[in-house]
């Protein structure tokens, strides 16, 4: 044991001994600190040690030839307090860099296994010395005890993608703590009223919002969003209300307990394609001092590949990268208790070193299977900026799910009428099976969303037709220009009120048939209650009220608000929307996909009006079936549409009619009967339909006529939909539960029901 061990040399005036070169990074133990790293063709490795905020080291600790084991430098120091100093190392080696080896033993080399990073505590800090980067020891004393996590069914995650940040930084949000770890806690009664049962925060890796800061026409601009990573094993300080020095990460910690204490998972967004060392012309600061050929994937001549569309790729498939990565999401899994990981540009991680895509790439495989990682979400963002687009067909070994790319485009499309598209919207809708074969890649592969932080908010999908991202400082060149919005016949802010009413009946119908679908969903903060980039579709720049939620919103949106809140109450409360794989009793299908005529998916280039229906077992009344119909007409004018038929004994009951006016939305509490099967859909409008079982009411008469039994059953406060009238009545209805047929029935109809 490393606390039985006694000196052995005395290097700088410090006494030393060989320490535990499996231990990487720096590590309290008795006696002293343990200090493990490994390069593959330095020749010489330094330990520096600074005083607190010093810009130059007190000791120069070089480790002797004895304290090298393979490519490993491993050294104990004694009588060292991890509160008295901070370190960084020195590489010295070849410089030949048209092979990729760049050793400069001048430069402060930042451990990639630090726990804390020291400087960046401020947030818009610049600091003193531009690129270098110390560390600092933490002291990993945070006692998780016998917490659980919420372990959800991955299939029915209603995921929040937040920016640590900007969820509560501006006044609006209320909290003491702005913009922080803390903050989030604030807010967590919030995030339980709405209903969500995961958060998705975007990067919170150690990253340097003053990296590419820079001022345009007066505007501060910085690395906000946090996609260029300075050190993966620390968590972002400047998200931390609290500074105490040698326990960061203690705050993130009660964040993530609080979160899971209150049915909540916690999935962070992880940059494992590139780091903030750039190209040839970014800072060296770690990897390239380290290993530059071997940690960033280069050309013949030395030179960098940018898959990444920033500067660099991380060589993933590596070895030795490969289990930096590996040790890098065991950590945040058992130190943090973490429940996901999303990876941006994860198509980057199945490419072999000389850039090529991989059949069955070692890294991913080996993250699909690994015992620390086994209940681990794991996401990919199926695509990068080299032209590698994997939606689909993601190496997946049954494991991997993706950010459905797909369900995006195709749904933005057809939500706002674009013709050709039913048959695509319809797969998507029902789990993108076409896409993701069950039988190979199961019930939870395609993460369903229509906005995220990297585009339009849900807002301003319906509100700009046009990027507005001057403000970037790009001359409006930045951002995707293939967005598929619409801007209901204004271009931004307006006082026409058709417009802003089909506004939000749009963001209504795109929530609701994003809470219809199959499959995870995720969703942008702040869309549940429009909050507005003001057209910026690549706000990663913005530290203000541009990526900043507003508050205020909530109150002046309260109708989008409490319709978010239902909607994804509705998809818990039927599980049959998430889960598919129950049999009905009847012999209805788990899912089955309409036109505007029942049991018929016949779509022609001109259809805009699909209908799902998903039915199966309740899970509550054993012998009875549920079955929901979700309807979109995203056509603007009337479409008739026939209603499936039900099995004896149900009936359709509205839920949602999103063309209504605003209270009259949510339809559940009305009683809303539909007896007819046929209905005259107005345009641009969903309905959410589901059925009620007149024999699982309580039955207050019973009669027994020989061997069948007969049951009366009244329903009060009905609301009837008649020859295009409407009245509330009681209904009395019975039934033969012995030769299960209907003795008689209250009304007939003929003609359409116009809703």
């Amino acid at each position: 044991m490393l606390r039985d061990l006694k000196p052995t040399d005395n290097v700088g005036g410090f006494d030393v001994r060989p320490g535990n070169f499996l231990l990487n990074g720096a590590t309290t133990v008795s006696g002293g600190v343990n200090f493990t790293i490994h390069s593959v063709y330095a020749v010489e490795c330094t330990l520096l040690l600074f005083r607190p905020y010093a810009k130059i080291p007190y000791a120069r600790l070089r480790f002797p030839d004895s304290y090298k084991i393979g490519n490993t430098y491993s050294m104990l120091v004694f009588g060292l307090d991890e509160i008295d100093f901070e370190y960084a190392y020195s590489f010295d080696g070849p410089y030949e860099p048209e092979k990729g080896i760049i050793f400069d033993k001048k430069k402060y080399i930042l451990d990639p296994y630090a726990k804390a990073v020291i400087g960046q505590s401020g947030w818009g800090k610049k600091q003193e010395h531009e690129g270098v980067y110390k560390a600092r020891v933490v002291n990993s004393d945070y006692d998780w005890g016998n917490c659980t996590q919420p372990k959800l069914p991955f299939e029915e995650l209603v995921i929040y993608e937040m920016h640590v940040r900007g969820f509560t930084q501006d006044g609006s949000s209320g909290v003491k703590n702005k913009g922080t770890f803390a903050g989030i806690r604030e807010k967590i009664p919030y995030l339980k009223e709405l209903g969500i049962n995961a958060v998705e925060m975007m990067p919170i890796f150690e990253f340097d919002e003053m990296g590419s800061y820079r001022n345009y026409d007066g505007r501060q601009l910085y690395d906000y969003w946090g996609y260029n990573t300075v050190c993966f094993f620390a968590p972002n300080t400047s998200y931390e209300s609290d500074h105490e020095h040698h326990h960061e990460g203690r705050e993130l910690k009660q964040l993530v307990r609080e979160l899971h204490e209150n049915g909540i998972e916690v999935i962070l967004d992880v940059v494992f394609n590139h780091t903030a060392e750039g190209n040839e012309m970014g800072p060296y600061f770690s990897f390239k001092g380290i290993d530059n050929n071997i940690y960033y994937m280069l050309t013949p001549d030395g030179k960098y590949y940018n898959f990444s569309g920033c500067g660099n790729v991380l060589n993933c498939n590596q070895p030795i990268v490969q289990q930096f990565i590996l040790d890098c999401l065991r950590y945040w899994v058992t130190e943090y208790r973490i429940d996901g990981f999303r990876f941006d540009l994860a198509s980057i991680l199945g490419r072999n070193e000389d850039g090529t895509p991989m059949d069955k790439p070692p890294l991913l495989k080996s993250l699909a299977f690994d015992p620390i990682l086994g209940g681990v979400k794991l996401i990919a963002e199926a695509w990068d900026a080299g032209g590698l687009y994997q939606v689909g067909c993601f190496p997946s070994w049954n494991r991997w799910a993706e950010w459905n790319g797909r369900y995006r485009d195709d749904l933005r499309r057809f939500l706002k009428g674009d013709s050709h598209l039913a048959w695509d919207a319809a797969q998507r809708i029902t789990g993108s099976r076409d896409l993701y074969d069950p039988t190979y890649r199961g019930y939870n592969a395609s993460v369903n969303f229509l906005t995220c932080h990297d585009g339009f908010t849900l807002y301003d999908m319906y509100s700009y037709n046009e990027k507005h991202n001057l403000e970037n400082g790009w001359n409006n060149t930045d951002g995707a220009n293939d967005n598929n919005s619409w801007n209901c016949g204004a271009e931004g802010d307006t006082n026409d009120y058709n417009i802003n009413k089909l506004r939000i009946k749009m963001v209504k119908n795109a929530f609701a048939t994003l809470m219809c679908s199959q499959g995870p969903a995720l969703f942008l903060a702040g869309d549940e209650f429009c909050n507005t980039q003001f057209g910026n579709n690549n706000a990663y720049c913005q530290d203000n009220i541009i990526s900043w939620l507003d508050w205020t919103r909530k109150e002046k949106h309260k109708d989008v608000f409490e319709f978010f809140k239902y909607m994804i109450a509705f998809r818990k409360r039927f599980h049959i929307i998430t889960d598919s794989r129950g049999k009905a009793t009847c012999s209805y299908p788990p899912v089955s996909i309409h036109s505007n005529v029942a049991w018929s998916a016949k779509y022609y280039d001109d259809t805009r009006m699909i209908g799902v229906m998903y039915a199966g077992a309740s899970l509550k009344q054993q012998g009875l079936d549920e079955f929901v119909y979700f309807g979109v007409n995203a056509y603007w004018d009337y479409v008739n549409v026939e209603l499936p038929d039900l099995p004896e004994g149900y009936h359709w009951k509205l839920y949602v009619n999103t063309g209504n006016e605003p209270q009259d939305v949510i339809l559940e509490d009305r009683n809303v009967i539909l007896y007819d099967k046929r209905i005259n859909m107005a345009g641009r409008k969903i309905l959410i339909i589901r059925t009620i079982s007149l024999f699982k009411k309580t039955a207050p008469t019973r009669k027994c006529v020989g061997a069948s039994c007969f049951y009366r059953f009244r329903i009060v406060n009905v609301l009837l939909c008649c020859q295009h009238k409407f009245k509330f009545v009681t209904l009395e209805y019975i039934f033969n539960a012995h030769c299960k047929t209907s003795l008689s029935l209250p009304f007939l109809y003929c003609g359409y029901i116009i809703i």
